[in-house]
């Protein structure tokens, strides 16, 4: 059983993207992918620096149009991903790559849906200093108590003994003077407090641009980070995108499902190796591969080749 899944804001470096681009047919679609964002994502993915791809309102268009850039190299075309995989899942801002490559949204949507989720989460958290720490090790019950202690939201449950604090600067700061027992503290490059009730009025933006679009039913399994429940309907996810923006991100309930089901190898779409890494706890024994450089692409072939299973056989009618 074969998983693609997509990494979340914050994996982005400097450059990431320019390898891509030498493939052929990849600069005139993210140039054609730019004009759906109002980004340069040519520039920013290749030229900008660490402090410019950190910008919410820029890093999510250009993970998502990064991902499916290498989505288009590995399957031929984003419309044909469904036919491969036997299962989808994004983190965070994943998730809209993950809709595209299981046909619940057309990847101009997608784009235009993350563009709009970029601006309004940086207007959002331009209201109030707030940000991220990742908080790794320690008890768990222990950490969830001392992220209540200090009014912190676990917002991203990661499993794997890492979860994501957030909160305003000066909650964050309270529990770094005062960290749970045996627990590493990191702060992550994002903006701000996202998965929050401090995202609320980056909910309601991209929820009126949601009401525009018609999604379409999933052709694979297509994860939700809400609780990693696999989602049948197309309107479901939509709304789901949508609420996920100010609500806890549980990819620990995502891994579960997928071990539940039996994944049997996971690639990482660039830029990769976040939830490759996630998942070398969390899910023993899976094939894993973080897709960085289109030097990657044969290996992820193989595994296509040597792991997708249930629902190329449904494309086939032999299940």
């Amino acid at each position: 059983m074969l998983v693609i899944v997509a990494p979340g804001q914050g994996a982005q470096v400097p450059g990431f993207l320019a390898p891509w681009l030498e493939l052929p047919g990849t600069a005139d679609r993210v140039e054609r992918w730019s004009q759906i964002t109002g980004l340069d994502l040519r520039h920013y993915g290749t030229d900008a620096d660490a402090d410019a791809i950190r910008d919410t309102a820029v890093a999510q268009p250009l993970l998502v149009g990064a991902g499916l850039a290498a989505a288009v190299a590995l399957f031929g075309d984003v419309e044909t991903a469904p036919d491969h995989i036997d299962a989808a899942a994004g983190h965070s801002v994943g998730e809209l790559t993950a809709a595209a490559l299981a046909g619940a949204l057309r990847p101009e949507d997608a784009l235009a849906l993350v563009a709009e989720r970029g601006r309004g989460m940086a207007e959002a958290a331009a209201r109030t200093a707030t940000g991220m720490t990742a908080v790794l090790g320690g008890d768990r019950g222990e950490v969830l108590a001392a992220l209540d202690t200090h009014g912190l939201t676990p917002a991203n449950d990661n499993g794997s003994g890492q979860i994501v604090a957030a909160g305003t600067t000066e909650q964050l700061d309270a529990l770094a003077a005062d960290p749970p027992a045996r627990a590493r503290l990191r702060p992550l490059s994002v903006a701000g407090a996202f998965h929050t009730r401090h995202m609320a009025p980056a909910v309601e933006r991209v929820q009126r641009l949601a009401d525009t679009i018609a999604p379409t039913d999933p052709r694979t399994r297509l994860l939700s980070n809400r609780d990693g429940a696999v989602i049948t309907g197309g309107d479901t996810y939509l709304q789901r995108l949508v609420d996920q923006i100010g609500t806890p991100v549980r990819w620990d309930s995502c891994t579960e499902t997928l071990a539940g089901l039996g994944a049997t190898a996971i690639i990482e779409l660039p830029p990769a190796g976040t939830l490759t890494g996630l998942a070398k706890r969390g899910l023993p024994g899976v094939e894993r591969l973080a897709v960085k450089t289109p030097d990657d692409l044969e290996r992820a072939r193989e595994l296509v080749r040597e792991h997708a299973g249930s629902t190329a056989l449904q494309q086939e009618g032999r299940l």
